[in-house]
């Protein structure tokens, strides 16, 4: 996904070929046509009706007049994040793989520390992203730092099956560096948690909510593709080898993205999380956790 200048297509798809027989399929799209969801049930369309289907086994629907406007406090918290500026530096892009061991040793430790309550794994992998990160980084303990997730809210507003245009919003997960960095992972967890409980009440909220605005590398940001299904696409050769951004336009804030299964490995995120200078610390904190 990048920026699309006035004269570029809205969406543009790309096969390179192989002497193998293998192909690499370059999609690029703007926001303004359709969120990640939408993206990928275009791709499974193509896959089905490349494999011989007459019509795609989910309809798409472009406008559903039944949805509910975003609420003013949503809208503001979207154009602040828009409006950031770039990081000044470059992140450095790390390949990260979270072992399916640690991931359910903790989903168990969270499940006996609070009373048989569950946990995703997309909420183990971020809490422990956002932890190592901010380790990693060595704020002041009382600096407040700021996690972002960006949520699909179709379940939520009632959207019709197989509406593609944006259903998403931005939800915030506010706390202190030390708070973060010397707390139990298992409290993160519990903290994103509260944030995703929230998400229906805000989408209800009529008032303005106040902002926790912070530095821009005090922020991280984070988008699934766990549940978009681009890693279960199959245009007649099977489903992908790998599935990876371009990584061409860096993220205003640190940043990840993916949270794919790497088979019986664990879960695969690309991350920009943070500079050069503390790649080494990220890590080593990661480490940890392997």
């Amino acid at each position: 996904m990048t920026t699309c200048g006035p004269g570029d297509p809205l969406l543009m798809v790309q096969v390179t070929e192989f002497l193998c027989g293998g192909f690499v399929l370059g999609v690029t799209w703007n926001h303004g046509v359709d969120d990640g969801a939408g993206v990928g049930q275009f791709l499974q369309a193509v896959g089905e009706l490349a494999g011989g289907l007459p019509s795609p086994s989910v309809a798409p629907v472009r406008w559903d007049g039944s949805l509910p406007s975003l609420p003013p406090s949503v809208l503001e918290a979207q154009e602040h994040m828009l409006s950031l500026d770039p990081l000044n530096g470059d992140l450095a892009t790390l390949d990260i793989t979270i072992p399916l061991e640690s991931i359910d040793q903790i989903r168990s430790n969270f499940s006996g520390r609070f009373h048989g309550q569950p946990c995703t794994t997309f909420e183990v992998v971020l809490a422990v992203l956002w932890r190592c990160r901010t380790r990693a980084i060595r704020l002041d303990p009382e600096t407040p730092i700021l996690l972002m997730f960006v949520a699909d809210v179709r379940k939520h507003v009632g959207a019709k099956k197989g509406y593609y245009d944006n259903c998403i919003m931005d939800q915030f997960v506010v706390a202190t560096s030390g708070a973060v960095a010397d707390g139990d992972v298992k409290d993160v967890i519990m903290a994103i948690k509260h944030a995703k409980d929230e998400i229906p009440g805000r989408l209800k909220m009529t008032g303005q909510q106040e902002l926790c605005k912070v530095p821009t590398y005090h922020m991280m940001m984070a988008s699934s593709w766990r549940n978009l299904g681009f890693d279960r696409v199959d245009f007649g050769n099977g489903r992908p080898a790998r599935v990876t951004s371009s990584g061409k336009d860096m993220p205003p804030a640190s940043a990840v993205q993916g949270f794919l299964s790497s088979g019986r490995d664990g879960v695969s995120v690309l991350s920009a999380l943070v500079t050069d200078e503390h790649a080494d610390a990220l890590l080593a904190e990661l480490a940890k956790f392997m």
